[in-house]
Formats: structure tokens, C-alpha cells, sequence
């Protein structure tokens, strides 16, 4: 697999219609000096000299990228109240890793959140794969003033065993679901890790002791793409499949109204759109409401 092709056709996304609104957004985006980028539950971006029309052309350059799924950023005066509160996830599962030097890829990276966060670990490298235009001028409007060395590739998990090198740790968050061959893809993320290496993974889950899985209609919480809601046995066998050689139980929690939620930010529905009125713990097709695991695997 030529993976210059791949990234040459996939450019062309850009000169489609919308997207080349989007890029000219960010492409005639100010540049504004001595701009301090801080890492938190909120990314923060200040300048204290910024003048009141940059302030506003930067605000309505977010407005034009929108729906804003992760996050929050705060960009001089312009707060990106996201979809997803994404630090309730990264604060769950950050006791459990360590970056330092090491070689990190995000497989459905989105926006980056994640990726500007790990940059306070110090690892050797950061890449992000995702192949959403959105999500990587998105990424593109952050780091026009955070400046980082972090790497966008318009790529999916399935050209990660044939990527120019390989990675000491893996995060692969609410991947799973949306591919209709989760074995496979598992077995992608083994073949992409150096030896040791490691996978942080969540992916929606059901409650049960047997190796079952819930195979969905045409939603899954008003989510078309949803092909296999897994037991936690289940999913550990799929691994075992795979040939991870370990597989431990992170974190096990239920998707909260307080962490996905609509905004202005987003121009839709979320996650109180996508369940039972009249009863929260399942969705509107009547199945158990989104709960998350979070698992570590090791080659």
C-alpha cells in the first residue's frame, strides 16, 4: 500500500465545496505573536496585546468550522463549549499510561484534544490519524497558534500496519463500533506496535458474563455506523483473537448527560436527543443506554 497516494487523493477533499470554504477560514487566519498555550481540562490560548478585530475575525473563523465535537478550547475570547467535556475521558484514563519518550499515534484522533493534551508527558512523537477534512482543519485553527509539533495524517486504522514506522502506544478511543470487522482491526493496531507496545481502548459496551455482542438495526442511539456493542468477555476474546498477550479492565462507566451534550457549538442533537424520555437507561430504539469500558492491551 502506497501510503503517498493515499495522502495525495485524500487532499483533494479540500477543493470540495464546503472544505474549501472551511481551509480559506483557516488559511486567512491572523497571525497573532507571543501567543502562551496552556494544557488543562480547558486548552487555553492567550495573548493579552491581541487587538478587538482579530479577536473577532478569530471568532467567527470558529463559528465557521462548526460542529466543534471535542474539547473545550479557549481561544483568546472566543470559548469553544464542545460537544463533548473530552477531559472527563482523558482525566479517567490518565493514571493509566506514560508517554514519556515515547512514539504515540491517536487512531480517530478527531480534533486533536487528546493529542494537545499528552504534549504535557513529553513523549519523542505525536501523531493523529483521522480522515474527517473537518477534524483536521479543526486541529489546523488550534495549532495556527498553539505551534506544535504534533502530526495530522488523514488516515484510518487501516493503513496503520503500513505506516513508515511503528509506535510504542496506541489510543484508540470510540473506534471500535464503527468497523463491521472489530477482530481485524484489533489485529491492525497488534501489527502497528513496537515490541512491548501498548493499547489504550474504549468502545461501547453491554452488561452480561457470556461472550455476546449487540448487533444493532439501523441506529444504536441514533447512531447509523454501530456494528458490535460487545460484553467485556467478549471484547477480551476478540483480543485474545488478535494476540495481545494481556488484557485489563481500565474503567467501566456509563455516558453521562454532564459529559455529551448540545451546544451552540455543535448545530444538533446529542446525547439527551439520543435516549428514552421517559426512561434514560436505554436509547430511543429501546436498547441499553451508551456505556463505555476502557481496556489496556499489550502485545
Amino acid at each position: 500500500m502506497n501510503l503517498n497516494n493515499i495522502r495525495n487523493e485524500r487532499q483533494k477533499c479540500f477543493g470540495w465545496k464546503d472544505n474549501k470554504v472551511r481551509k480559506a477560514i483557516v488559511d486567512n487566519l491572523p497571525e497573532i505573536k507571543n501567543v502562551e498555550f496552556s494544557l488543562g481540562d480547558t486548552l487555553n490560548i492567550t495573548n493579552s496585546h491581541i487587538s478587538v478585530d482579530d479577536k473577532e475575525k478569530i471568532h467567527q473563523a470558529a463559528l465557521g468550522l462548526r460542529p466543534w465535537r471535542k474539547g473545550p478550547f479557549q481561544v483568546f475570547d472566543t470559548f469553544i463549549d464542545t460537544e463533548w467535556k473530552s477531559y472527563i475521558k482523558y482525566n479517567l484514563i490518565r493514571p493509566y499510561f506514560n508517554l514519556k519518550d515515547k512514539i504515540v499515534g491517536d487512531i480517530g484522533c478527531n480534533n486533536g484534544y487528546y493529542l494537545f493534551r499528552m504534549l504535557e508527558d513529553k513523549p519523542k512523537r505525536l501523531i493523529g490519524f483521522d480522515p474527517s477534512a473537518l477534524c483536521k482543519m479543526q486541529f489546523d485553527f488550534i495549532n495556527h497558534f498553539a505551534k506544535t509539533d504534533i502530526k495530522f495524517e488523514l488516515l484510518g486504522v487501516e493503513h496503520l500496519p503500513f505506516y513508515e514506522h511503528k509506535f510504542d502506544i496506541l489510543f484508540c478511543l470510540g473506534v471500535l463500533y464503527h468497523r463491521s470487522d472489530p477482530v481485524n482491526m484489533l489485529k491492525e493496531l497488534y501489527k502497528s506496535l513496537n515490541k512491548n507496545g501498548e493499547v489504550i481502548l474504549d468502545t461501547f459496551m453491554i452488561d452480561g458474563d457470556e461472550p455476546h455482542a449487540l448487533c444493532p438495526g439501523l441506529t444504536y442511539s441514533k447512531i447509523p455506523n454501530i456494528y458490535f456493542v460487545p460484553t467485556i468477555k467478549a471484547l477480551e476474546n476478540w483480543s485474545q483473537k488478535a494476540k495481545f498477550s494481556s488484557f485489563e479492565v481500565l474503567e467501566v462507566k456509563k455516558t453521562e448527560l454532564n459529559e455529551q451534550r448540545r451546544t451552540d457549538w455543535i448545530l444538533g442533537e446529542s446525547l439527551g436527543d439520543f435516549l428514552d424520555p421517559n426512561n434514560l437507561d436505554i436509547t430511543i430504539e429501546g436498547y441499553p443506554a451508551p456505556k463505555r469500558v476502557y481496556i489496556k492491551l499489550k502485545k
